[in-house]
């Protein structure tokens, strides 16, 4: 059989596991004794802490750690164009060139559902009665599980549409898949998320660090609300994250770098800062690594490199702190988030938040301690505006392949963004205008008016706010902009982009494999 993708197979995290087996019993009935299974692992609370870490493992280990991956999720959106090219990301700066066998694709498909895979083994085997798990343990469990499993299939149903729902563990390869609705997946998401809220334990009741509470949930509940219209609801979640008063926003310096120069802002980003247990009140959901710690770090995170210009291309420039390590600059910013996007007093444009200037700083260089002026190709991929959330040095590790910064996955300032976008969905443009007005306040930026607030408004607001934490793919599709804004902000890629590019093509090997159904393809992409 043609070798299929992760939809088909068995993972359960860093488990080896084995399909369950019979209930009858009988003298040849195989007894796994070297191998970990579910039957034989998932019995106890140590068996399920241990599916629980493998599969949070499988989750940090996500799109960073493919040489240009993540850049697809930023490149030909209004946001980024290529610096150092790829062969992964060139699909995405020529969209006449994504078609079903472009190999990112793929790599994205099979990354969910081996995350929606280990998360069923959880949720189907916290069901077995013979576990001995409390009530409390179960619900646990499964409302993790259940988080993971939605994170999954809201990234899946927003970059491809409708697909397949598995929601039990594969045991066997399948090849009659079928596309439920994406209104389907989209519900079948909002109801994953309504149990993990309410079975999860608030930050407080969180037993170790960097687990999920049941606000993470919430605030991805509220996102699904938006994607199946409704707003009032949407707005509800939001709010019952702000109103926990477990989250504050950052608006006083804090941290390891706290006595330097520098601004509340910076401050979140600052290496050492971002976990809530380092006083990052704002963080939601970190997912926290560590230099030189045996399973610190995912196998091979890229953001810091991607993010960072290739600096050191520069004849007089050396690796440097300051400069927030090595980059190799294949995340370019558009010109118009480079030039058009900020206010200069916005607290979000500062020096300490997006570097501008370079000065040479190889004492051995004729030019030491001169500004660098870039010209020609050194301002799309060695030195050009950008973001220094992903800044990171480890003076051990120079070259600095791998990154060990912690991530911010969600964290309260997009939350007054969510809620601002299900307000003016409601058409409610003064209480939208006054939760985008907190966010804008943090930052020193001038207040905005109800009259201007649009959808294209609260994009604007979330490339100042998050650029680098969110996926900038998923939230121009999933607001159905992505085509209208790339024309609007992109040259380098408009003329290549069409109408059917709003969602991504079905991974061809997936449409091949399936041979007892049909998977369909989106519109518009042929084999």
């Amino acid at each position: 059989m043609k070798k299929s993708s992760y939809i088909h197979s068995i993972l359960l995290a860093g488990l080896v596991i084995a399909g369950s087996t019979s209930c009858s019993k009988h003298f040849l009935d195989e007894e796994l004794k070297s191998k970990y299974a579910p039957d034989n692992t998932l019995v106890d609370e140590l068996g399920f802490e241990a599916a629980s870490t493998g599969l949070q493992s499988i989750v940090r280990n996500d799109y960073g750690n493919t040489q240009g991956l993540l850049a697809t999720f930023y490149v030909g959106t209004d946001l980024a164009i290529t610096g150092q090219p790829n062969a992964v990301q060139a699909p995405y700066e020529d969209y006449r060139n994504l078609n079903p066998q472009t190999g990112s694709l793929s790599t994205v498909w099979n990354w969910n559902y081996r995350v929606i895979n280990a998360a069923n083994n959880i949720i189907f085997n916290a069901d077995n009665p013979k576990a001995t798990l409390t009530p409390q343990q179960r619900a646990f469990y499964k409302a993790e599980a259940s988080f993971f499993r939605a994170y999954a299939y809201n990234q899946l149903s927003i970059l491809f549409g409708g697909v397949p729902i598995i929601k039990e563990p594969v045991a066997v390869p399948r090849t009659d898949y079928t596309r439920a609705s994406e209104a389907d997946v989209i519900q079948f998401i909002v109801n994953d998320l309504t149990f993990a809220e309410a079975n999860l334990p608030d930050p407080a009741g969180v037993k170790k660090q960097g687990r999920i509470n049941k606000f993470a949930a919430a605030q991805l509940l509220a996102e699904a609300l938006l994607r199946a219209n409704k707003p009032a609801e949407a707005e509800a979640a939001a709010k019952r994250v702000i109103d926990s008063k477990f989250f504050t926003l950052i608006t006083a310096r804090y941290g390891t770098k706290a006595s330097l120069p520098g601004d509340p802002f910076a401050d979140m980003f600052t290496y050492g800062n971002m976990r809530r247990s380092q006083g990052n009140t704002e963080a939601i959901w970190v997912i926290e690594q560590q230099y030189n710690i045996p399973g610190g770090g995912s196998d091979f995170d890229q953001r810091r490199r991607e993010w960072g210009p290739f600096y050191v291309n520069v004849q007089g420039m050396k690796v440097a702190d300051s400069l927030g390590g090595r980059g190799i600059g294949r995340i370019r910013p558009t010109n118009w988030w480079t030039y058009e996007l900020f206010e200069k007093t916005d607290m979000r444009n500062s020096p300490y938040n997006i570097r501008r200037t370079y000065y040479y700083n190889d004492p051995a260089s004729p030019k030491f301690g001169q500004q660098v002026m870039p010209t020609g190709f050194d301002t799309i991929q060695n030195m050009y505006a950008h973001t220094t959330k992903w800044y990171e040095f480890q003076p051990q590790d120079i070259q600095g392949a791998q990154s060990y910064k912690d991530r911010i996955q969600m964290r309260l300032g997009e939350t007054y963004l969510l809620l601002a976008e299900a307000q003016l969905l409601q058409g409610r443009n003064a209480d939208a205008a006054a939760s985008i007005n907190v966010v804008r306040g943090r930052a020193h930026a001038t207040p905005v008016q109800p009259a201007e607030v649009t959808m294209d408004y609260l994009l604007d607001e979330r490339a100042r706010e998050l650029t680098a934490e969110e996926l900038r793919r998923l939230t121009l599709i999933r607001t159905k902009k992505l085509v209208e804004r790339v024309r609007k902000f992109n040259p380098k890629v408009a003329p290549t982009i069409s109408d059917f590019n709003i969602h991504l093509p079905i991974p061809q090997s997936e449409i091949d494999v399936n041979k007892d159904a049909v998977l369909t393809q989106n519109d518009g992409y042929q084999k």
